[in-house]
């Protein structure tokens, strides 16, 4: 066995005489406990937090999206469409119409975005499964599925016969408007659903069938402002665009998921920074504990460290035995800091002795990639320490024997 692992192992799991270095070292420990346990425990917390975020965020985008690189709406060919269809890696898309316009409703108005959508979407976006109230939309009909947000604000009623939600969008053309009632299109829908997914997409989005949407804005038949596909499973994103960008020659712009999303995806991704950097300069201070530990324990093994050089050890090897022992101490505490952390990970995973409300826990994810962070975060850091104190051995430390 190596000499100097041998005598830092020693050094670790023994006692020490002098009661006041067994204590600063039992400190040292559980506060490597302590944060490694803390830095595990804010990493997953933000991880459920940023899953269930994005489990409201995502769960009405599909997979790609497909729109114009120059102006708002582009045309869609026969041939382009059927070699979607025999695409293996496109399991269904779908043709969105979609603008921002004036919607009134009983003398009360918002602006917002109608999307009009074909009989499709619900096989690329699972909104329909966020209907609180009504149906989803019937094709070829006026029908319309409203964000819970804009019908709070409009006071929107449901299959309300009397009043119908109407939208008003600027026609095209130049020039100045001299009769204010032919400056827009006009369209008529009959509410008949009301979708809650979260406040941003509440307050952005009404569906209609996409024949409203196109007559309303004047397109023509294969006219479109976007087309929302969902990918087949296990097929690289990069695939993916490169064949779609193949289907349409490199004449319309692709957007995943995550570029939807990107100022949402910025955000929580800083959020996590930060929560990390923060966590981790806790971690630095408590490692300053196990460097005043090792300092305090070379003091108190003056005379063992005078032994080991008088037999043949170098400074060198010596250091390397109390470097070995703060490796020691910061792999116990690392390894019991996570299981510890683990186990109150699972229990609120599984028993949600947490709650944000009556009916939603505190969510939190186990994720391997977490221990990981922990692991390399807390062993760089005790490598770090435990160096800057080993050296403390030195010749001086005679002298003031």
């Amino acid at each position: 066995m190596n000499f100097p692992f041998y005598i830092a192992k020693r050094y670790a799991v023994s006692f020490s005489k002098n009661s006041t270095i067994n204590i600063i070292t039992i400190i040292a420990t559980v506060a490597i406990i302590a944060s490694a346990m803390a830095l595990f425990i804010f990493l997953s917390v933000f991880s459920g937090l940023k899953e269930f975020t994005l489990s409201y965020s995502n769960s009405s985008d599909p997979d790609f999206t497909i729109e114009a690189i120059n102006g708002k709406s582009f045309f869609i060919t026969q041939e382009e469409e059927l070699k979607l269809k025999e695409s293996n890696s496109i399991t269904n898309y779908s043709k969105i119409v979609q603008d921002r316009v004036l919607f009134s409703y009983s003398n009360k108005e918002q602006i917002a975005t109608i999307k009009g959508v074909d009989s499709i979407f619900t096989k690329v976006s699972s909104i329909d499964k966020y209907l609180y109230v009504g149906n989803w939309l019937e094709p070829n009909t006026n029908q319309a599925i409203v964000g819970a947000e804009i019908s709070r604000r409009l006071s929107l009623g449901l299959f309300d016969f009397t009043n119908s939600l109407d939208i008003y969008s600027p026609k095209p053309g130049k020039g100045l408007i001299e009769n204010n009632e032919n400056a827009f299109n006009i369209s008529k829908l009959q509410p008949t659903g009301i979708f809650n997914i979260n406040e941003d997409v509440d307050s952005k989005y009404v569906y209609c069938d996409i024949l409203v949407a196109q007559n309303l804005f004047g397109f023509k038949q294969n006219q479109i402002t976007s087309i929302e596909l969902k990918a087949s499973k296990n097929i690289p994103e990069e695939k993916i665009i490169e064949e779609l960008n193949v289907i349409f020659k490199n004449n319309v712009k692709i957007k995943t998921k995550a570029q939807l999303n990107d100022s949402l995806y910025k955000m929580l991704n800083s959020e996590n920074l930060f929560i990390y950097l923060f966590s981790t300069l806790v971690v630095i201070l408590t490692l300053f504990c196990l460097a005043g530990a090792i300092v305090m324990i070379i003091i108190d093994k003056k005379e063992n460290i005078y032994t080991l050089y008088n037999i043949g050890l170098t400074f060198k090897e010596i250091r390397k035995i109390f470097f070995i022992q703060g490796i020691i101490i910061t792999s116990f505490g690392l390894f019991f800091g996570i299981l510890i952390g683990s186990i109150l990970i699972i229990i609120q995973q599984e028993f949600s002795l947490l709650m944000i409300s009556q009916s939603i826990a505190y969510p939190v994810l186990f994720k391997i990639e977490n221990i990981i962070i922990v692991v390399l975060t807390i062993i760089s850091l005790g490598i770090t320490s435990s160096w800057i104190a080993s050296g403390r051995v030195n010749k001086e430390i005679f002298e003031s024997s």
